[in-house]
């Protein structure tokens, strides 16, 4: 069954964790592409597949969300790459609404970091089955029980250990593979990392082992082990899928050290597509009735084209070429033509799709992130609340005959989410407001316009660090009167948001007027 055979997952890890570089890797050994490129490579060398953004591949960070599909041993797998910029946590958050597992890759050296433990949080609320990769063992590391006992301790998670390495740094020589009890002695090449990696496999008590491996490696190893088979209990798939036990796994994604060792357990443990709740209960991946979910909306992936295109997450059914479905929101028919599937930026053409899979639309401006597109019953996923933003500035364009490029770049890039756009109730100020977690989000919206609109712009900062939405309304706004130090502007949606400088300010406005019921996250109004 076509449901059965798909693994849907996302990378979460703090910046520099090398997060690119274990996409990559994971599409090597996929073969979906030939040969992997460093992320921070040499000019000479591609820039990363799944950093198609120039300025992705100026500075070597992801700061979008790209979607990859390949198949490996009969599977699916759909890998929805995550910015891995702690400014874009946004993204990140609504690419794991889509997904059913997610992989948490840390750092060896500095085990558990500040968005690594962010990014967990959001997880464990969706109850994700937490698949753990330790990466860059072939540098100076912590030890791999100081790591483990960090996970434990620190995100109070289980851990399971699938593979144990042998040595670390300069030592580094290999893994044992306790799923299938053999050791994976890796051979190390000139080709850094873009070729598989070759290995030797063998037994533990293999005669010639001692040969193979350094003496105090090789007792290290049998009393690492001897403690892991003390203190680890059996394998309980159910716990993994509830988010409780996390498989832990070591390696080098730049060596492709443990890279199809881990990709292989994956495949193995993880959770198949799985139901989604709707404002009609469940609906399972098996439901015949097609419907699906927007989390994501991208513009100019495709700059000759200056196209738009929305992620869609098919939760149910079969997703067909042209296909004439609800838009739940909105209540309207709409055909969707011209499916792709995405591959970074690559895209063809896609005829058929089914739950665990995302499908490209073309988006004229028909969708908002969140939306439910579905077939027979009309149904509704949950929202995807936007963050509140902490940082603000009015957006001036520097060219007043570039008005219409400007309002037309400002409009794509706040469909997709990449910023909130909010408005004065003033009409004479035209100047859209910028609203951001985080300041590269304005660094690149800048950038954006720039390249992809023809559009210079300069920020002109403002004093507020707090937003906060008005749950009844302008009427709401009225009736309270007059709110001090603080900026009344509007949303896409017109709704009113209240500015506040600080925290103090806000618990202030909330003291004098007990009834002004207000909300840090925006939902689009209903149609």
């Amino acid at each position: 069954m076509e449901v059965d055979r798909r693994r849907n997952f996302a990378i979460i890890s703090h910046p520099d964790a090398g997060k690119t570089t274990l996409t990559e890797k994971l599409l090597l050994y996929g073969g979906a592409i030939q040969e992997a490129g460093a992320v921070k490579a040499k000019r000479a060398q591609r820039s990363a597949t799944s950093d198609w953004m120039e300025m992705e591949q100026q500075r070597g960070i992801s700061i979008t969300s790209t979607v990859m599909q390949f198949e490996y041993q009969r599977h699916l797998v759909n890998l929805l790459d995550t910015p891995g910029h702690q400014d874009f946590s946004e993204d990140t958050y609504r690419t794991l609404a889509a997904a059913d597992n997610a992989v948490m890759l840390i750092d060896a050296a500095k085990g558990l970091e500040t968005q690594t433990r962010k990014l967990f949080e959001v997880c464990r609320m969706r109850s994700l089955p937490i698949f753990t990769f330790i990466n860059k063992l072939d540098r100076p590391s912590m030890s791999p029980l100081e790591l483990i006992d960090e996970i434990e301790q620190e995100l109070g998670l289980t851990t399971y250990v699938v593979n144990w390495p042998i040595g670390t740094g300069d030592q580094f020589q290999g893994l044992y593979d306790r799923r299938q009890q053999r050791i994976h002695l890796f051979e190390r090449t000139g080709s850094h990392g873009s070729k598989k990696a070759a290995n030797t496999i063998i037994a533990l008590d293999h005669p010639e082992i001692k040969d193979l491996i350094d003496p105090h490696l090789y007792q290290q190893l049998l009393e690492d082990l001897e403690l892991l088979d003390g203190i680890g209990g059996e394998l309980d798939l159910d716990a993994i899928h509830r988010g409780k036990v996390t498989p832990v796994f070591f390696g080098s994604a730049m060596n492709n050290f443990g890279v199809e060792l881990f990709l292989e357990a994956f495949l193995e443990y993880a959770l198949k597509p799985t139901p989604h709740d709707s404002d009609r209960g469940a609906v399972q991946p098996t439901d015949p009735e097609f419907s699906g979910f927007v989390f994501k909306l991208q513009a100019n992936m495709d700059p000759k084209h200056r196209d738009r295109i929305a992620f869609l997450r098919v939760c149910s059914g079969k997703f067909e070429k042209d296909m004439v479905v609800t838009h739940a929101r909105t209540g309207k028919q709409m055909r969707l033509s011209r499916p792709q599937k995405l591959f970074a930026q690559d895209r063809e053409t896609v005829e058929t799709a089914y739950a665990g899979d995302v499908v490209g639309l073309n988006n004229p401006g028909s969708f908002v992130i969140g939306d439910t597109v579905c077939v027979g019953a009309k149904r509704r996923y949950p929202d995807i609340p936007s963050f509140s933003p902490e940082l603000f500035a009015y957006l001036r364009n520097t060219d007043p005959s570039k008005y219409k490029s400007f309002n037309k770049g400002v409009s794509e890039l706040q469909e997709e989410g990449a910023v909130q756009i909010l408005l004065s109730t003033d009409e004479s100020k035209r100047d859209p407001v910028l609203a951001a977690v985080g300041q590269l989000q304005f660094e690149v919206v800048q950038f954006r316009l720039n390249q992809e609109y023809g559009v210079e712009t300069y920020l002109d900062v403002l004093p507020y660090s707090v937003a906060r939405w008005v749950v009844d309304g302008w009427e709401a706004i009225e009736k309270a009167g007059r709110l001090f130090n603080t900026l009344i502007v509007k949303d896409r949606w017109s709704q009113p948001v209240l500015l506040f400088k600080n925290q103090w300010n806000l618990d202030q406005v909330k003291s004098d007027h007990p009834d002004l019921r207000l909300s840090p996250i925006s939902i689009p109004p209903s149609a």
